[in-house]
């Protein structure tokens, strides 16, 4: 399969992700990520795709700073992820969300608890936190649902809510490594027009995903990895075939 023309990388004034060459290793030594060059500007919504094994997981967690490139260099909203002071990591990621397949949440709280978590960690006040729980709760639907327990959620709810624990902090950008993976189609349509939504007010958005029918029916930017490298950056583009 010929290798698709990569897109040319965006004006430097807007751009808040810049990965140029950057390689990552497992322990073993084996390359998790292959001179990686990856270029995303404010306000894009990206999908990243490829099978297991890809690098997909590896990317995600370099952007997070929960691992460190091996070469090159990577810049997150002007923060350089190879020099950053570890004191500083938890002030960088306060404007990160992040949403997972497994929604992650306190089984022993309920949805406004849950939400309200993410606004203690930084420290916002109870008025403050009073006034955008329930307005994050809204947007999402499931104002009516801030009482219920994890366990008395849909996976369709859960994840709602998941997503507005990341949102609550109101973050530059939402990393959402396969939101909709333990999801029915109607539930994961759903959530893809409120990411899509969230993206429309101005959130850079980066969805991790497997999910073929999304990927091809919202022409997007999708980056496809294989082994490690990028193998295809296309502005409206769709999943790519194996050979």
């Amino acid at each position: 399969m010929a290798v698709k023309k990569r897109r040319k990388s965006p004006a430097v004034e807007n751009e808040i992700i810049n990965l140029t060459n950057v390689s990552k290793a497992y322990s073993t030594g084996a390359p998790a990520l292959k001179d990686v060059n990856l270029h995303i500007s404010r306000g894009e919504f990206v999908f990243i795709v490829g099978d297991s094994g890809s690098g997909k997981s590896t990317l995600i967690k370099l952007l997070l700073r929960e691992l460190t490139i091996s070469s090159g260099y990577i810049n997150v909203m002007g923060y350089d992820l190879s020099k950053i002071k570890h004191r500083k990591i938890p002030k960088f990621r306060r404007n990160l969300g992040i949403v997972f397949q497994d929604f992650r949440l306190l089984k022993d709280r309920n949805v406004y608890e849950n939400v309200a978590f993410a606004q203690r960690i930084i420290q916002k006040s109870n008025k403050e936190i009073k006034k955008n729980v329930p307005s994050i709760l809204a947007i999402v639907g499931l104002a009516g649902k801030y009482k219920a327990k994890p366990r008395q959620l849909s996976g369709g709810e859960q994840q709602r809510v998941a997503l507005a624990r990341a949102l609550v902090n109101q973050p530059t950008i939402l990393l959402a490594d396969e939101p909709t993976g333990n999801l029915d189609p109607k539930n994961s349509w759903e959530i893809m027009k409120l990411l899509e939504q969230i993206n429309e007010n101005g959130t850079t958005v980066i969805v991790v995903t497997h999910n073929r029918e999304i990927v091809n029916a919202m022409q997007k930017r999708v980056v496809t990895l294989r082994r490690g490298v990028i193998i295809s950056d296309e502005e409206k583009g769709g999943y790519i075939d194996e050979d």
